[in-house]
């Protein structure tokens, strides 16, 4: 980008299509690897390099919006319309009204992934010739036809156009002010309505849109490829007390003492959260729930696990297994490993298939052996995006 320049991009995810299932679900807010497919488009383009991104959105979407997009900082979202062409003037309006751009890449939001040298190619070619898009050479044999095959097309000069497009953004803005011969298919047919002309940059296979169904099985597929695996190790330990209530792996067990600590002192859930945290290289549990932190006092340590879940969700990951071990001489494990095998599996939202609880003892050798409390460890076992 050449020093200085605004670049914007907009996402388009006020579709209502469903033709890919979903239960009803708009294809843009489905989930796709851990997080909605609108919230991989917006991180593509926020590491690619976006100064500022907006999204629009249709007419009562506002919570699926919410919870796709969960906490990034992003600015309002735009209210689209009957149309993409109207949804995408909204946009570009939007976008004027709030001081404008020296660049707008137009996005669909149904296209989760966007990778750094398509960006690059789109916007070194606006900057050289102002209007770009990305798209590929068709290579199947291509005919006319319905229920029986008509004749061939020559494939010679057909292009399957992508996203995003890029335009500098006071000449599309006006192009689609201008417009008026009824629905789009695409920004570049308004561009070139106009009377531009629109450069051509190689696109990427994987930029496909998302529309049918089996096209989020090739994603899925697509996204455990570029996957790697991880493993993280939590340990935690707290000491028996008086008047205090067990809890082990989210389940409150009857016995004569409890375990003293500054939350509900839970050292199956510490271990699995510290465990998951490590996995991701993002601290331990003291980092995120400081012990001095009044706040934290007597808090449900399924807190602090279903914050671990969310951070993997966040990157894109997902939670393949878990495999908790507690270590005491009292109370008996055994008849509490289903609870708490149910209970952790519900709070990692995962099959009880991934969760594993064994329990041991120290043979009375140790803190442990004597009484005086209960450790616990845990393994985590994570996918996360290449790269995360």
């Amino acid at each position: 980008m050449a020093e200085g320049r605004k670049i914007v991009a907009l996402v388009v995810a006020a579709g209502s299509g469903t033709r890919a299932g979903g239960g009803g679900v708009p294809k843009q807010y489905r989930n796709l690897g851990g997080k909605a497919v609108l919230a991989h488009a917006v991180d593509q383009l926020a590491r690619a390099g976006a100064d500022e991104i907006r999204v629009v959105i249709g007419l009562g979407q506002e919570t699926l919006y919410a919870e796709a997009v969960g906490d990034r900082p992003l600015p309002p979202p735009i209210l689209g319309g009957a149309e993409r062409r109207i949804s995408v003037l909204n946009g570009l309006e939007a976008i004027a009204k709030d001081g404008g751009a020296d660049i707008v890449l137009i996005h669909d939001a149904a296209r989760p992934f966007l990778y750094l040298d398509v960006w690059e190619r789109v916007i070194a070619a606006v900057e050289d010739r102002a209007l770009a898009v990305p798209a590929l050479n068709t290579v199947d044999t291509t005919a006319r036809g319905g229920e029986t095959l008509g004749d061939p097309v020559d494939r010679s000069d057909l292009l399957r156009v992508q996203t995003p497009q890029g335009f500098r953004f006071d000449l599309i803005l006006a192009a689609h002010r201008a417009w008026a011969g009824g629905e789009a298919t695409d920004d570049a047919q308004i561009a070139r309505a106009a009377g531009h002309e629109v450069a051509v940059v190689r696109g990427d296979p994987r930029l496909d849109k998302l529309t049918y169904e089996e096209d989020f099985a090739r994603a899925e597929a697509l996204l455990a490829a570029l996957m790697v695996s991880r493993t993280g190790l939590g340990f935690d330990v707290h000491a028996f007390a008086d008047g205090e209530e067990l809890w082990l792996g989210g389940v409150r067990i009857a016995h004569d003492r409890g375990l003293k600590g500054h939350s509900d002192a839970d050292v199956g859930l510490h271990a699995v959260t510290d465990a998951i945290l490590g996995a991701l290289g993002d601290g331990d549990i003291g980092t995120h729930f400081p012990p001095s932190d009044p706040q934290w006092r007597g808090a449900p340590s399924s807190r602090f696990v279903e914050h671990a879940r969310a951070l993997v969700e966040a990157r894109g990951g997902r939670i393949d297994h878990v495999d908790l071990t507690l270590i005491c001489e009292a109370p008996k494990i055994g008849p509490h490993r289903p609870a708490i095998r149910t209970r952790i599996a519900a709070l990692l939202q995962v099959p009880e298939g991934r969760i594993s609880i064994k329990a041991t003892t120290t043979e009375r050798l140790g803190f442990t052996g004597r009484g005086e409390g209960i450790a616990a460890q845990a393994v985590a076992t994570l996918r996360v995006p290449e790269g995360e």
